[in-house]
């Protein structure tokens, strides 16, 4: 029944080990069908390599499985939330790609210090606070999610306008309208995470970009005035 949504996230799963942006069984990758509303999900511990089309596992927005045979990815309520507080995204991809997890273990912000930087991310991408023993040892999987929807709500920032997130202690989230999309937005992530830290080991007193240059790098590629690419 859900064949082209489970092939969208098969396809996208695929992408993050050969991107780098996942080894063994790390990572997963979901996207909701609102219409219907259920989720499919990357199932938990299986590896790239081994994982079919059918694997992929189809969850209602209570997080039962409706069809599958597979335990779907532990970080499902994590999705779960997202898709919940943010109707405007479709898909969401979590990695430990090393260099957004370095800033994500230090409990830094990825600092929009280029138009690199620029042209997808509208200000810095933000690293949530630590979460309390009592979130951890409770429904740590949805408090993840709330944590993340916390933050953006705390500093007043738009998840389509900053499609991305580091959750202190435990590595990156992004999002999208679709399945590829976000495993763009995990790909430039990763790679603005590396030139940020290599930028702050040149220059420790590395400024962001001058807000003029971000908004004109920004909007250059979002919004109805943008003029980046063809009609």
């Amino acid at each position: 029944m859900f064949d082209t949504l489970k092939r969208d996230v098969y396809e996208a799963c695929l992408q993050l080990p050969r991107s780098g942006l996942a080894i063994l069984t790390w990572g997963n990758v979901s996207q909701i069908d609102r219409k219907n509303e259920v989720i499919a999900i990357k199932p938990s511990g299986v590896p790239y390599d081994k994982m079919k089309a059918e694997d992929i596992v189809i969850c209602d927005l209570q997080g039962h499985v409706v069809e599958g045979t597979l335990r779907p990815s532990s970080d499902l309520d994590t999705h779960l939330v997202l898709y919940k507080a943010w109707p405007q995204i479709n898909a969401i991809v979590h990695t430990h790609s090393p260099w957004a997890t370095m800033l994500a273990q230090a409990g830094q912000d990825l600092e929009a210090l280029g138009t690199t930087h620029a042209d997808t991310f509208f200000g810095p991408v933000p690293c949530t606070r630590a979460l309390t023993q009592e979130e951890v040892e409770g429904a740590y999987e949805a408090q993840t999610g709330q944590v993340i929807v916390e933050t953006f709500a705390r500093r007043h920032m738009v998840p389509e306008q900053v499609p991305a997130v580091l959750v202190a202690g435990h590595g990156p989230f992004a999002w999208g309208g679709s399945p590829g999309q976000a495993v763009e937005n995990a790909m430039i992530l990763e790679q603005c995470a590396w030139m940020a830290v290599i930028d702050h080991l040149i220059d420790p007193a590395i400024h962001p970009v001058q807000p003029f240059l971000l908004d004109r790098h920004y909007y250059r590629k979002h919004g109805k005035n943008a003029t980046y690419g063809q009609r």
